[in-house]
């Protein structure tokens, strides 16, 4: 089967699971694009309903793949310089247990993408966002993820606070200046790691469930990191200390 037209109906609905977050939300789908995504997508044993191939692509496909012609394989996906090949899968939905990272206003995408990508390499269980986060599913935030959404329990909530408050365990949050040095913190578990949008920070409001504020020392002159650099930086020495 090749499809040759962009008004094929499947292919509008392909291009809306890309473009448009409510769509992906209503219909649990979502389409990963590149050849890595895929993979992750299949290794983490997600459903897959359809794996679209462009006619060009040479890579390895298992299954039928539909295939579309150039133009419009190109017209579906998000990417500049399209791969050739994506996938459309169930939204996944699991539950770990573990570590957490609490996001507070992350409005950019590669942000978003690059936290949980360092959150699954630090062995982190799940990431809860409000709703003034960046899509989590959108195809950039896919792209910095690396495939690290297949990794964690990814959750955006109309209430941060409420999963703050219902946190069984201790909220570490990340301050650019006046908290305690990181190296000095207490890291025992389970940790809920809170930080807020790069500018304004984490709100007053979210704040107060804290039960410790935590700093990056930095040299002289430094105002403050990118929050997904903190980010790293904290995870990796909370892992370090255990």
């Amino acid at each position: 089967m090749k499809i040759t037209s962009r008004d094929n109906p499947k292919v509008k609905r392909w291009a809306g699971l890309v473009r448009d977050a409510k769509l992906r939300k209503k219909e649990g789908r979502l389409l990963v694009e590149g050849p890595h995504l895929v993979e992750a997508a299949m290794q983490a044993g997600a459903e897959v309903h359809a794996v679209l191939m462009s006619e060009g692509y040479r890579g390895k496909v298992g299954g039928t793949p539909v295939i579309l012609a150039e133009r419009v394989f190109a017209s579906i996906v998000d990417a500049e310089t399209p791969a050739g090949i994506a996938a459309e899968i169930s939204m996944p939905s699991v539950q770990r247990r573990g570590d957490v990272v609490f996001l507070e206003g992350v409005q950019d995408p590669g942000n978003v993408g690059t936290i949980m990508r360092s959150a699954a390499a630090f062995g982190l269980a799940c990431v809860v966002l409000d709703r003034g986060c960046a899509d989590a599913w959108s195809p950039k935030t896919l792209r910095a993820g690396m495939g690290a959404q297949f990794a964690l329990e990814v959750k955006t909530v109309v209430s941060l606070e409420n999963e703050l408050e219902r946190f069984a365990g201790r909220i570490l949050c990340a301050v650019p200046k006046g908290g305690v040095a990181l190296r000095g913190a207490d890291f025992a578990r389970p940790i809920g790691w809170l930080f807020g949008a790069e500018g304004q920070g984490v709100s007053a409001e979210a704040a107060r469930h804290a039960d410790l504020k935590v700093t990056i020392p930095m040299a002289d002159g430094s105002e403050s990191l990118n929050v997904a650099a903190a980010a790293a930086v904290c995870f990796y020495e909370s892992a370090q200390a255990r």
